[in-house]
């Protein structure tokens, strides 16, 4: 590795030694970005690499409210504001016990590129709480969502930050969040939250547009390496919230036949193909766990997990789809999936795939789709339903989802060409980093050092 980037890396390690995902998050796109910065010397002077490794300001706040038995509870909250260059933060809240700085840290690194690769006017951000809405009634989610606001609100603004949902932050915990932030701001800032209900500002297509992306991204990656169509190909996804369930959705609409769907608990394999609409009442209506597939389809099957690896890994697959959470694919699940003849992996979640997995996909012709890059139709949507905030106007279903499949379009011809130019042909994830890196070089280098 050239020695400028090697004194970066172990800086990084040095400075951030508690941060685990944060360096794995750092360590991919440093290890990636060589020829770029032997090409550009200012880079090295400048110390860009230094300057976009570290976020411009990081929030962390306390978080009281009250359950429903009126005992006092305490959470902790975060807002990474990771880069401005490009436009006013952009990035997702997520609330699940996991949350903690390293991850907060990793989410804004992978969101500054990936908004760089939409090639809309939006910076990088992350932020969230440890608070678990799992097994939580409606109300105390609200008086939660209400005191997170209540802080987050000094921050955030439709020209400042704009946040959105991830894990654990749906349609419900956006409502709750943006009614406390009109209260508090005396006004309808509309543009302040993105995932907002349709009915009051949010974008029509929005829910889908993680999950289609990922399609939109991996029809692409498939055509350009000879693989015409989906039709036919069998598709496993991890997951069953939004992303899975539209990645599904969208996969099922080109011919594929998706068997196998999961969720923390384990997965469920159906062979036939997977009832959608019967996934869609336990998950999104129901809030209920994917075993109870099993009641209308006795005939699937239902594989518990019983230890740190996904069992669907295990299931012979065409195209598998990690759209659960980071690190869900191991070594020992990517050697399963290689035994068992698996094409293309498609990353739908924010780095589901450990870095030597990654590395066995590679060396087994394994085509492979980076997050950064295929799940950043949820963003650009975001970014689409800004912009209508702003117009005071809406688009239709049709209109967002021709612009976002354009977006994911562009993508991939990002990748693709960064990866050619600077060496390393077909290894999207290469060039989803260096397309990425350059755009925030070049606009950080352009505004000065600030």
């Amino acid at each position: 590795m050239n020695r400028y980037l090697e004194k970066v890396l172990e800086e990084t390690k040095a400075k951030n030694v508690n941060e685990p995902e944060f360096i794995q998050a750092v360590t991919e796109v440093i290890t990636s970005i060589e020829p770029v910065i032997e090409a550009h010397k200012e880079y090295e002077r400048e110390a860009i690499v230094e300057r976009v490794i570290e976020p411009e300001r990081i929030i962390t706040f306390r978080v009281p409210w009250t359950d429903d038995r009126g005992q006092v509870q305490i959470n902790r909250g975060y807002r990474v504001q990771y880069s401005s260059l490009l436009g006013p933060y952009k990035g997702g809240l997520r609330f699940h016990p996991s949350v903690n700085q390293s991850i907060m840290k990793f989410l804004g690194f992978e969101q500054i590129f990936k908004n760089a690769l939409s090639g809309l006017p939006i910076g990088g951000a992350k932020g969230g709480s440890d608070f678990n809405p799992k097994g939580k009634s409606d109300r105390e989610v609200m008086r939660f969502c209400q005191s997170f606001m209540t802080e987050l609100y000094r921050h955030i603004g439709q020209d400042i930050d704009v946040p959105a949902g991830d894990i654990g932050v749906g349609g419900r915990e956006i409502g709750y969040l943006f009614g406390q932030y009109k209260r508090i701001k005396n006004g309808y800032e509309g543009g302040v939250l993105t995932g907002k209900s349709v009915g009051w500002g949010g974008s029509l297509a929005r829910t889908e547009a993680t999950g289609y992306g990922l399609i939109y991204y991996m029809r692409e990656m498939l055509k350009a390496n000879g693989e015409e169509t989906f039709e036919g190909k069998k598709v496993t996804i991890s997951g069953a919230g939004n992303v899975a369930i539209y990645a599904c959705e969208k996969a099922q609409s080109y011919g594929a036949k998706v068997i196998a769907l999961s969720d923390s608990n384990g997965c469920i394999y159906d062979k036939k193909g997977i009832d959608l609409q019967l996934v869609k009442q336990i998950k999104e209506i129901e809030r209920g766990r994917i075993k109870e597939y099993l009641r209308e389809h006795k005939e699937a099957q239902y594989i518990e997990r019983t230890g740190e690896s996904n069992p669907i890994w295990e299931i012979e697959t065409d195209i598998a789809l990690p759209c659960a959470t980071q690190n869900e694919i191991d070594l020992h699940s990517a050697t399963k999936l290689v035994n068992n003849g698996v094409l293309a992996v498609g990353e739908g979640a924010n780095m589901p795939t450990t870095p030597d997995a990654i590395e066995y996909f590679q060396k087994n012709d394994v085509l492979f789709a980076p997050a950064k890059a295929a799940n950043a139709g949820g963003v650009s949507t975001s970014a689409i339903e800004m912009s209508q905030n702003s117009m005071r106007y809406y688009y239709t279903f049709e209109e967002v989802d021709r612009r976002l499949e354009q977006i994911m379009v562009n993508i991939f011809k990002s990748c693709e060409e960064a990866s050619e130019k600077y060496g390393y042909s077909g290894n999207y994830a290469a060039g989803a980093n260096i397309a990425g890196f350059l755009k925030i070089a070049k606009a950080m280098y352009a505004q000065g050092i600030v």
